[in-house]
């Protein structure tokens, strides 16, 4: 593994919060592109 990823892992262990924020961004991006997607195929 590379340094960075080390560094994640260890900020993750000591804050076992932000894995819970990182996991709900990742979420509302995810939901958020099938919206746009979604309406991006109406417009013509």
């Amino acid at each position: 593994m590379t340094k960075s990823n080390d560094s994640l892992t260890a900020y993750l262990a000591e804050n076992p919060r932000m894995a819970g924020v990182l996991f709900t961004i990742c979420l509302l991006l995810t939901q958020t592109g099938n919206a746009a997607a979604a309406c991006g195929g109406t417009i013509r």
